[in-house]
């Protein structure tokens, strides 16, 4: 039997290995598009000889995207970044390329396309990445009918960007928290691979918009107390100002890396809460039934208690 083609774009990083391991279970094919192929040769220990092919991609060069797609029978886009650099612009990452790869996937017999957006993208929003964000779906949608958009909440894992940071920040004896009554439905990894791979298995759902979230809404104050009592630490942790905390973004932004929070991260958590709003489908029509993070994050965080993965989260 034919092995299906799957092109994922981004799938080297965070979603990507865990989606791979997902499809290659189920005989796919995977052509990876990523910068650095010879850093992620990890890929190919998840799958057996011959099923994963990573191919080098600039995101500036979008011609080469039709060598990578044109046998395709399913092309998932997970590239997406948090912050702006010189080189790497919201609108440029979010915008343009799935406008391209809807284009190149109109031309082709790609059966599907999946595009991995965000929970609370909106053209009013007055945070460039959540506007990126909608205009990304308007022109997936647009460009190729068969196009399928999942919008997670803020997505955990043992390599995460998030409980691994407030983990880390666990070193100074007060945190300052932005936003702590902004609430969100953080969901596993694992899951949103289960909920991509599932939008693939369903039937007529071209054209859909799913929201996906895990089983429980927090706060962000609160998730971060669950981060530290996972790991045994004890920290003051207060309320910055909204005010302050754009000032203080306003210098940080200027850093080629930023630290903690960026003035258009401070916006988001100005707005609307980052949950579920069930306008759409959700992640029960893709069959999935997600698993609680505050329960999951502890496998992963012991490495920052006292006494490692012998100690006992409180």
């Amino acid at each position: 039997m034919k092995n299906r083609i799957c092109t994922i774009l981004g799938g080297g990083g965070f979603i990507g290995r865990y989606l791979v391991r997902n499809l290659t279970k189920k005989n796919y094919r995977c052509i990876i598009t990523t910068r650095n192929t010879f850093q992620k040769g990890y890929l190919k220990t998840q799958a057996p000889p011959g099923a994963v092919e990573l191919i080098a991609w600039n995101t500036n060069n979008l011609s080469e995207l039709k060598e990578a797609i044109k046998n395709s029978d399913i092309v998932i886009n997970l590239i997406g970044i948090l912050y702006e650099t010189r080189k790497q612009k919201f609108y440029n990452i979010h915008s343009k390329i799935p406008e391209a790869v809807a284009k190149i996937c109109s031309e082709t017999d790609v059966k599907k396309f999946i595009h991995v957006s965000a929970i609370g993208a909106s053209e009013n929003s007055k945070s460039l990445y959540q506007k990126s964000k909608f205009s990304g779906e308007i022109n997936a949608l647009n460009n190729f009918n068969k196009t399928i958009i999942i919008r997670p909440s803020v997505v955990c894992g043992a390599e995460d960007n998030f409980t691994n940071l407030f983990s880390k920040l666990s070193i100074l004896p007060v945190i300052p928290i932005v936003g702590m009554k902004y609430k969100f439905q953080p969901i596993l990894v694992s899951d949103v691979a289960d909920a991509i791979t599932k939008s693939i298995e369903i039937k007529n759902n071209e054209g859909k918009i799913y929201e996906i979230g895990g089983p429980k809404i927090i706060s962000f104050g609160d998730m971060v107390k669950s981060i530290l009592s996972s790991i045994n630490k004890k920290r003051f942790v207060f309320e910055m100002p909204m005010s302050l905390a754009k000032i203080q973004s306003s210098i940080t932004d200027l850093l080629p890396l930023p630290p903690i929070l960026t003035k258009d991260q401070c916006e988001i958590l100005s707005e609307a809460d980052n949950v579920v709003s069930n306008n759409y489908l959700t992640i029960q029509d893709l069959e999935v039934s997600p698993s609680d993070v505050k329960d999951a994050m502890k496998k992963w965080l012991w490495r920052y208690r006292d006494g490692g993965q012998f100690a006992k989260a409180q």
